[in-house]
């Protein structure tokens, strides 16, 4: 099981990550961060529970972007799994689709937005897990996180509300 978490703004928008998030995620193997998590130690709470594959995002402070990459990958059992911030989903699908075909991406977890999704277009999973604590627009969206089950057969995305 594969947790993921995107644009958490610790502490702008919420002093910690929401407590439930780490129920979510008690059985993840892994866990992806698709950006804005603002402070590292926003990391270090997530690694209590599983390894944690992070970039940074817009908002991020310098510290964070000193240390996280712009973009990230993982493989799990066979399929290419990445993760960026922004790949452009304000604008359509036509970024994100070539991010994911230039880095051979099965999935690509993306943040930025602050609002959940999934698709699969052209054989590639595209998922946002949203956010936990800013959910955008804020009336109509929950706070969010995501899992990917995946198994050697295939990846099943789960949006769960926190």
């Amino acid at each position: 099981m594969v947790g993921l978490i995107s644009d958490t703004h610790i502490p702008a928008r919420a002093n910690v990550i929401p407590p439930r998030v780490f129920e979510v995620f008690a059985g993840s193997n892994l866990i992806m961060h698709a950006g804005d998590l603002i402070q590292l130690r926003v990391l270090s709470d997530l690694e209590r529970l599983a390894p944690v594959v992070a970039v940074y995002g817009n908002m991020d402070e310098p510290d964070v972007r000193e240390r996280l990459p712009k973009m990230r990958s993982v493989e799990v059992y066979g399929w290419k799994i990445g993760v960026i911030h922004n790949p452009g989903a304000l604008w359509g699908t036509r970024r994100m689709k070539r991010v994911a075909k230039q880095n051979n991406f099965d999935v690509l977890v993306f943040g930025h937005t602050h609002r959940p999704s999934f698709r699969r277009e052209e054989g590639i999973l595209f998922i946002n897990p949203g956010s936990p604590t800013n959910p955008l627009p804020p009336l109509l969206t929950k706070p969010t996180v995501a899992l990917l089950k995946v198994t050697k057969e295939g990846i099943e995305p789960e949006i769960v509300t926190v």
